[in-house]
């Protein structure tokens, strides 16, 4: 479906923390910095309908401070080039403060080949768009944050946990070390995580229901173990410090996602 940009930026409104949009009190104060998140279907916000189907960014929530607020941004079926030609980079940026942290991943949907309104050519233009974001977020005072493709469910004969993003990790790494921008390496730390799993108790972090066999998109117990990933790696590369985290050793209830009604 297409969308203007109006709706778009309708859309980015309804994103925004209620702590942020009701006229940026918490900013001026200097105690919140919001979380904005750029990004595809992994990490985006699901609805009822879509249920049990889980983004990341839907968990991140449970393991940040209150004073570390969320904006999830992240569309189904965006990749870095559709999302700036969607303008909702725009919309993102009409929003962020400074202070605030962009981040981003795609890869998943710039792997399209076939579909040249969303593909992108790893050591080409993805960089070449990921800069779009590094730039955008820098002249708002804002910091962007990268974050490799999380791994799909997938693979060999012998059990092993094999890649599925092809040079797109690697092209973003470049770009990190290029930029001065963090890296979250969600790619090689869900690889891993798979890996240890196994074949078949992964299935019991992604969308494996009665009617589907799905490889890609995450179910709750998923979703809060990728955003977990997430929170360890905002540590490490000291994007947030130790006060910022919560809860990141206990155990998430999954009854805490929730699956809203479907935007009108």
């Amino acid at each position: 479906m297409s969308l203007t940009r109006r709706q778009v930026t309708a859309a980015a409104l309804a994103a925004i923390p209620l702590g942020v949009a009701a006229g940026g009190v918490a900013h001026a104060e200097g105690r919140k910095r919001t979380i904005y998140i750029a990004g595809d279907s992994t990490a985006a916000q699901k609805y009822s309908d879509a249920a049990p189907e889980t983004g990341w960014g839907m968990a991140l929530p449970f393991f940040l401070h209150k004073d570390r607020p969320v904006a999830n941004h992240a569309v189904n079926g965006r990749s870095s080039k559709s999302f700036i030609d969607e303008g909702r980079l725009d919309a993102v940026l009409a929003a962020i403060r400074p202070g605030d942290l962009l981040l981003v991943q795609f890869a998943h949907n710039d792997e399209k080949t076939t579909d040249p309104t969303r593909y992108t050519e790893p050591w080409t233009t993805y960089q070449d768009y990921l800069r779009m974001y590094v730039d955008g977020a820098r002249a708002k005072g804002a910091r962007p944050v990268f974050a490799t493709p999380v791994e799909r469910r997938r693979f060999d004969a012998a059990g092993n946990a094999v890649p599925t993003h092809g040079e797109y990790p690697a092209a973003m790494r470049a770009l990190a070390e290029e930029e001065r921008v963090a890296l979250l390496d969600l790619q090689a730390l869900s690889l891993a995580l798979w890996q240890e799993l196994g074949v078949e108790e992964t299935k019991t972090y992604f969308n494996w229901t009665d009617t589907e066999q799905d490889n890609t998109h995450f179910n709750p117990p998923g979703a809060i173990a990728v955003a977990r990933l997430v929170v360890r790696e905002l540590l490490r590369t000291r994007v947030l410090g130790p006060r910022d985290v919560v809860r990141l050793h206990d155990e998430i209830p999954t009854s805490w996602i929730t699956w809203p009604a479907p935007l009108a």
